[in-house]
This record gives structure tokens, sequence and C-alpha cells, in this order.
């Protein structure tokens, strides 16, 4: 699988905001303020919540991005995805975040979609993913996810990285089992 096509000016974007330069956040929202923001309320539909709190939660991407001195849009890897790919990515998290914090403090029961509380039945035979198609580290992701049903946070902790590289292993993990199965080579 080959990398995706780096825009040399999206580098760019990143080293300028990075050094401080005063235009280069302005530049920066005015680029990707659309797919962020559509990530945000991509991931709130899923979910079956309306797109009201989108906005509060874009806010909450643009402040992950720059806490810290940008130390999250520092570990932004070109070879590894397009910024706004990346920035997608960060978007559905943040999203899934606030989801789930508000889940936590107790909304009533009514206020929450059924859809959050449905359980798939178990099916006595699990999906068989073929040996090599998925790296270790996202093998055991997805087994610390599914069949643990921890969260991110949770396996990050257990395996001493940040959770951002769990919900991007996660990603990646899920991306490679999709081709494989969509494209019939099994």
């Amino acid at each position: 699988m080959t990398a995706p096509p780096v825009k040399p000016d999206d580098t760019l974007l990143i080293k300028r905001l990075i050094g401080g330069e005063a235009d280069a956040w302005s530049e920066f929202v005015a680029r990707f303020s659309s797919a962020i923001f559509g990530a945000v309320i991509n991931t709130l539909r899923k979910a079956g919540f309306n797109a009201d709190d989108g906005v509060d939660i874009a806010q909450d991407v643009y402040v992950r991005l720059c806490k810290d001195n940008y130390h999250l849009l520092r570990q932004f890897d070109p070879q590894r995805a397009s910024l706004r790919t990346w920035l997608g990515v960060v978007s559905s998290s943040t999203a899934i975040d606030y989801l789930r914090r508000n889940k936590r403090q107790g909304l009533p029961l009514e206020a929450v979609p059924e859809e959050l509380y449905k359980v798939e039945p178990k099916t006595p035979e699990q999906v068989k993913i073929p040996p090599g198609l998925l790296s270790e580290r996202q093998a055991l992701v997805l087994r610390l996810l599914y069949d643990r049903d921890m969260d991110a946070a949770e396996v990050a902790a257990m395996l001493g990285i940040d959770s951002q590289t769990v919900r991007s292993t996660h990603h990646k993990a899920l991306v490679k089992l999709r081709k494989y199965f969509t494209e019939g080579e099994h």
C-alpha cells in the first residue's frame, strides 16, 4: 500500500503554525474547518445525536491541536496520511470522546438514543482474520477493544502508548479488514 500524496504546503503550514506565524492559524482554519466540522457532524449523526453540539466539539478539536505547544499537531506524519484525513480522525475521536463523557455524566435515559444501548447478539462463530493481514499491534488492539470491551484510554494505559495511537492503530486495522473483505480476497 503506497502512502498518500503529500501536499508540501500542508507540512509547511504546520511548520508555520508551530513557528508561531500570525497568519498561519487563520489559513489553517480556513483550509480545514469544513473537514473538521464535517467529521464531527458525521460522527454525531452515526451515533444518533443531532448536530447541535457540533460547533462546540469542533472548538474542542482546535483546542486539542493547539494544546501543549501544538503537541498533537507535531505528531502528524505526512507519510501515513494526508493532513485532511488525519484531521478527520482527530475530529471523529474528539466527537467520540465527547459522546462518552456525556454518556457518563448521567444524561436522562430518554435523552440518549436507543441505538447506543443496542447490544449485538453474540454469534458462535467469529470472523476469521487471515494470518499476516494485521500487524501484531493491530491484532492486539482489536482484541483489547472488542474482546475485552476496553476503551482507547484503557488500552493506551495497558500498552503504555498514547490513546491517539490506539485510535490510529484501530482505524488502520479496520481499513485493512474492510479492504480484505470487500475486495473478495478471502
